[in-house]
């Protein structure tokens, strides 16, 4: 409950495991080095926010709108991408191990040195997506 609409705010580093921030709005926000491990960040609007080696792990981004979102160096393991919308998103060097991708949009994303170890990629729009150096070993297509 409260206040939804972050845009453009400096959460750098900033704590916020296991926080419940479905729907929110924090397109265009620093969230880099930001721990959101198991946060529920479904629907919430990232819009090319910055959340470079942001630990996301286990994290609920379930259909949220990830547009040219820098995710660089970030750690994905056993997150929700269920219908996330990552097209032109940088995934460079991310870790998805474990991750649910079913129906996301990686269109154009950039996905290189990511690693895609027993990640579901059902239903998948990869459609020209880089993959350079990308482990998919194991990933569910």
């Amino acid at each position: 409950m409260g206040e939804r609409n972050f845009v453009n705010a400096n959460l750098r580093c900033a704590i916020l495991a296991s926080v419940k921030l479905s729907e929110i709005n924090l397109s265009y926000a620093s969230l880099s080095w930001a721990d959101l491990s198991q946060a529920n960040l479904s629907k919430a609007d990232l819009t090319a926010a910055d959340l470079s080696q942001a630990n996301l792990s286990g994290a609920d981004l379930s259909k949220a709108y990830l547009m040219r979102t820098n995710l660089s160096g970030a750690d994905l393991q056993q997150a929700s991408l269920h219908g996330a919308n990552l097209s032109s998103a940088n995934l460079s060097e991310v870790n998805l191990t474990g991750a649910d991708l079913t129906l996301a949009n990686l269109s154009l994303a950039d996905l290189r040195g990511a690693n895609f170890h027993l990640c579901n990629l059902s239903g998948a729009n990869l459609t020209g997506a880089l993959f350079i150096e990308s482990d998919l070993a194991f990933a569910r297509q």
